[in-house]
């Protein structure tokens, strides 16, 4: 197969594509979300394709006055392990807007407002496996919440901690913390201040 030269990369973009899916099964429905079996019309073939039906989520990266960005630790089941992430949370308030569920995962699982905060990426988790999109957005202007949100489950033992980004970005690189979005979110931050934060944060 030959490959295809694209001179200009401003032309670079992800492409819809209109199928037609002629069966769709609910083959399990769960507490946060449900897996799929799709029969799909593509190629002049018909193929079966299971996936996860996830209602996508939004992600923060919260940085402080002093180039520090909030990390969270907490158990993750499917890895057995307590990973560094960065706030997020399930777009599972219906109508809700990207940008406020993000303030709402900052307010519940680190007690913090953001008075300034931007779009910095959107991201396809695993489109082999789902068809999740996670918004990541950038905090600035940050305070404390007079409330502490009560946590359970997994949250119930979060490990907060403030980090200088680039250490942050430094163990990313090095392979001591894998989380994808917390990757996504670092390196988005850091290209975002590289270029002089050029943005239009909303309030």
């Amino acid at each position: 197969m030959d490959a295809e030269q694209i001179d200009d990369g401003s032309a670079l973009r992800d492409e819809p594509v209109d199928v037609e899916v002629t069966s769709s099964d609910l083959v399990y429905e769960g507490r946060v979300w449900d897996v799929r079996s799709d029969t799909v019309r593509y190629g002049g073939d018909e193929i079966v394709r299971q996936y996860v039906d996830h209602p996508g989520a939004a992600a923060i990266v919260a940085l402080d006055d002093d180039g520090r960005v909030l990390l969270i630790q907490q158990y993750r089941h499917p890895l057995r392990m307590r990973d560094w992430e960065i706030p997020a949370g399930l777009l599972d308030v219906h109508g809700e807007d990207p940008v406020d569920a993000a303030r709402r995962e900052l307010a519940e699982e680190a007690d913090l407002d953001t008075g300034s905060i931007e779009h910095l990426v959107s991201v396809f988790t695993t489109p082999g496996g789902n068809d999740e999109v996670v918004h990541v957005f950038l905090a600035r202007d940050l305070s404390p919440r007079a409330d502490e949100h009560d946590r359970e489950a997994e949250e119930a033992d979060i490990r907060i901690a403030w980090i200088p980004l680039e250490d942050a970005v430094a163990a990313v690189m090095a392979g001591r913390m894998r989380n994808g979005i917390l990757a996504i979110g670092l390196l988005a931050t850091a290209e975002r201040l590289r270029d002089g934060g050029a943005s239009t944060p909303r309030g």
